[in-house]
This record gives C-alpha cells, structure tokens and sequence, in this order.
C-alpha cells in the first residue's frame, strides 16, 4: 500500500484556548504553534481557529514522489485539482471543504508494548499478585492518531475522494451511511458519514489496552462529568474498545485499544453493516447526540455561538 499512515489532523476551532486546554487534559503534549504530539507518532493534531467547528486538514504518509504523481492522476479522472510540490500532494474535497495533503515521509515504527496478562476459566497466566492495569498510576497519553471521523453533504463525492482518489482502501461500509476506509494497516483512518451539513464528528486516539481506555476517560470525568460521552463498549466495525468525550467546542474524541488490522487486503472482505451492528456489538446504547450532535442545527444555519 503506497498509503502508509494518518501522519495529522487539523481541527478548527472557535474557541482555540478552552480546546487546547482538553486535548493537553486528554494525554496529548502541547508543541507550540497549536500543535499537539502523542507519545509515538509526533505532531498528530493542530488546533487553530474558525468561525465554526470543523476539519480543516488530514495528513497523510506515502512512500515515494511517484506515489503523489499517481495519486495526482487518480483526482484529474474524478475532476479534482491537486498540485503537487515539494514532495506534497494537496488537494481539497469539494463537499468538506478538507484540505487532504499527502506528504513523502518515513513509515511510523512502534516499538511493541506488552499485552495483558489476564486470569481465565482454567487458565491462570497471572498468579500471586495484582492485576497490572489497577497498578497504574501514571497519566494516560495516547500513542498515536488512528482515525478522523467527517460528516458530508455529498457521501458519494467525497467517499470517492479519499478511495478513488487519494487510494484509500475500504474496510468496511454502514449501509447508505458510511464507509471506514483505511490508509495504513489499521482497520480504519478516517470514516465518511452522510450528514445534513460538514463537520468533524470525532478523532479517535490508540492507547495501549482497556485499562488505559477506562483509566483515561475517567480521569477526564473527574472533574468534569460532563464531558462523557458514550462508553465503555465495543465496536464490531474495527473491533476496537472505545470511550467518547466531548471537547469545549463540540467534537467527540475518542480513547482506543485493540484495533482489528488488515495487513493483507486479499484477507479482507469488507461487510455492508446495517443497523446497531454498525456502531457496537456490547456497551451502553450510543446517546441521541452521538447521532446527531447537539449543535447540527446551528452549523448548517450559520449561527454557531462559542461553546462553553
């Protein structure tokens, strides 16, 4: 795959202080400029101002320049111009507005972190002392960005964007409503949403297993319990463990672990989803505002006043 990694994102914001101050809360360093890091992949997330709450940029890793002269005839067959310079292709989703930037640069090389150890029926792998994960007493930091999550007014257009154009590869699809599509092993970097107006529906961030998922959702709640979400739960789209927050300006952001990863496409055939089975397979039902977040109205009208 010449599409190697989700290297950033850029959210925009109208409130850039009260935000920051979140996603620093959230386990992600602050870098100067808006910029934010995680512990493996570097600048994964800028935050800089708009009049409203949206995606402004995605970031992408591919190998060579000669990936950005393909990707550049994929777009010119769909009607999209994308200049390409410097070792950038840049180019912009028409139903968005996203800019979508591939960039030449190195691969992302995780060094493997231990998994679990669990007790089972018959099995004890983990004899005479405490659970790790209950150990723990250090904050919670993401490793990387695994996905954005953008709502559209045109599905069609902008599914092709990223597929037919940019080459990602889809994982799997929500009937008629979204489809998870994949630029790196992981199962899904950014999902495509059919929505009554564009906007950022969340950003989802790796951390090493369940007990970090659940220890970092609940130092955010702390002091803060209404920034909760949805969760704890599972997803069946990804597999993954999840838990929702809700950032001062109105995003979602999501703690992940366990990930499913697709390391050969010809071992993977994606599913049409319908129904719950498209968001969770156990967990608490997804809130109204999961759905249909509180201020849809308000983004498609124009009259977005600041968050508090």
């Amino acid at each position: 795959m010449a599409l190697h990694r989700l290297t950033s994102i850029t959210m925009g914001v109208p409130n850039v202080a009260e935000t920051a101050l979140y996603y620093t809360d959230f386990g992600l360093t602050p870098d100067g400029d808006g910029w934010f890091t995680t512990q493996d992949a570097g600048r994964q997330l800028r935050i800089v101002h708009a009049p409203t709450r949206r995606l402004v940029e995605v970031r992408v890793g591919v190998d060579t320049p000669d990936d950005l002269t393909r990707a550049a005839a994929r777009l010119e067959r769909l009607g999209i111009e994308a200049v390409v310079d410097a070792g950038k292709l840049t180019a912009y989703d028409k139903a968005t507005a996203v800019r979508a930037v591939l960039e030449v640069t190195p691969r992302l090389a995780q060094n493997p972190v231990a998994a679990t150890v669990y007790n089972g029926p018959g099995r004890i792998d983990r004899a005479g002392h405490r659970a790790p994960g209950i150990l723990r007493t250090e904050r919670v930091r993401p490793r990387k960005l695994g996905h954005a999550v953008i709502g559209t007014t045109d599905f069609d257009a902008t599914t092709a964007f990223f597929r037919d154009g940019l080459g990602f590869k889809a994982s799997d699809y929500i009937k008629d409503h979204g489809a998870f599509l994949r630029c790196s092993t992981d199962h899904h970097n950014v999902l495509v949403l059919a929505a009554r107006v564009a906007f950022l529906h969340h950003s989802s961030w790796q951390v090493d297993d369940i007990d970090e998922v659940g220890r970092g959702a609940a130092a955010m709640l702390e002091d803060h319990p209404e920034r909760h979400i949805w969760g704890l739960g599972r997803h069946h789209a990804g597999s993954n463990f999840f838990w929702y927050l809700k950032d001062p300006a109105g995003n979602f952001s999501e703690y992940y672990s366990d990930m499913d990863c697709i390391v050969d496409d010809q071992l993977w055939t994606p599913e049409v989803l319908e129904g719950a089975k498209g968001l969770f397979d156990w967990g608490p039902p997804p809130p109204p505002s999961f759905l249909a977040p509180e201020d849809l109205a308000a983004l498609m009208t124009g009259n977005h006043s600041e968050p508090r």
